[in-house]
């Protein structure tokens, strides 16, 4: 894969070259603390890692957010798939998005697989599940959406700003998209999702009139094409997170930082001490840090230098509280902040 570009994001298929490419709620914290943890994590070195289909090859930094897709099935439809996600809550590496699809012919056959949810399996068994999702590209098809944390961040500071949620939207949405493009005929699509889900059912239903949608909570464990997909999204970003690769080192190569991150859970002992080991008082964290996250924002204030902006064209404390006159007045607020000034001539 050449180098990606942050303008631009494209997708990565298998069946040719790669081509050039792309404020958490704090309840989605909390839910992460409560979501199972994998101990054996870390067990593969980054260079066995790396070689997981769905990373870049050569393999460089992740600095940009990327779509992966396998080859695409040629046994006759309709098709069914399955989405689910890894990594929604970490503070650590990418949020990954996955489907899986075959024929709904070959349902019978998908239950013989083994595949299930990902979280109860052991490290070795998915990346077990992962090479018999390739093994037969007749039936099997399957795609991933890997979420750079700098564009999460991105996303979660911008004004106004577009939440964890839309984001895995924007995902679900665009892979399913991806599919149809194929030329795949889908008829039954299963959502693994949290919160309101018969409204988010309907939603999806409107976007993509023709599917039966099933969208519910714990889906991975009920439905094995969505237990394929969590196969698909846990699988890489496990090998994002143990084979990361630091862009900051890549420039100043005397920058390090504590090989050990743990599983990027806030409530993950290890990645605790990562947290604490590496902030840079003045820089603060390297990009694998979800900026967004609380956890983030007390570790830097905890320990990073404090930072006061002044506004140059303030003049005293108490201009920041007066109302706006003359042609300030009814200015949207990006226009002030960036001091925007109107000119009658060019």
């Amino acid at each position: 894969m050449n180098e990606a570009s942050e303008s631009q994001e494209t997708a990565v298929n298998s069946e040719s070259q790669p081509s050039e490419t792309a404020v958490a709620d704090e309840s989605q914290e909390t839910d992460a603390i409560l979501e199972s943890q994998d101990d054996d994590l870390v067990v593969d070195s980054k260079e066995t890692a790396r070689k997981v289909a769905s990373l870049p090859d050569p393999f460089k930094p992740l600095t940009a957010s990327y779509t992966y897709h396998s080859s695409t099935p040629t046994a006759p439809g309709p098709y069914m798939l399955g989405v689910d996600e890894a990594g929604r809550g970490p503070v650590l590496g990418p949020m990954v998005y996955g489907v899986a699809y075959c024929p709904v012919a070959y349902k019978d056959d998908l239950e013989e697989l083994g595949f299930a949810d990902s979280k109860t399996l052991s490290h070795d068994s998915r990346s077990g599940l992962l090479d018999i999702l390739s093994s037969d590209p007749s039936n099997l098809g399957w795609s991933v959406r890997i979420l750079s944390p700098q564009g999460i961040s991105s996303g979660m500071l911008r004004r106004p700003p577009i939440n964890l949620n839309k984001q895995a939207e924007d995902a679900t949405i665009q892979l399913i998209r991806d599919v149809l493009d194929k030329g795949m005929e889908l008829t039954e699509v299963y959502v693994d999702a949290l919160g309101n889900t018969t409204t988010y059912e309907r939603y999806l239903s409107s976007i993509f009139p023709g599917i039966q949608f099933t969208v519910t909570a714990k889906a991975d464990s009920k439905f094995k094409i969505v237990g394929a997909a969590s196969i698909a999204a846990k699988v890489t970003r496990d090998a994002w997170i143990t084979g990361w690769a630091y862009e900051e080192h890549e420039s100043n190569p005397q920058y390090t930082w504590p090989e050990e991150v743990g599983s990027g859970y806030p409530s993950d002992p290890k990645t605790q001490t990562w947290m604490k080991d590496s902030v840079e008082p003045t820089f603060g964290f390297p990009s694998i840090v979800r900026f967004s996250w609380g956890t983030t924002k007390v570790a830097l204030e905890k320990h990073a230098h404090s930072v006061q902006w002044v506004d140059e064209g303030q003049a005293s404390l108490v201009k920041a509280f007066e109302g706006a006159k003359g042609q300030e007045k009814g200015r949207c607020s990006l226009a002030k902040d960036l001091a925007l000034k109107s000119v009658s001539s060019l």
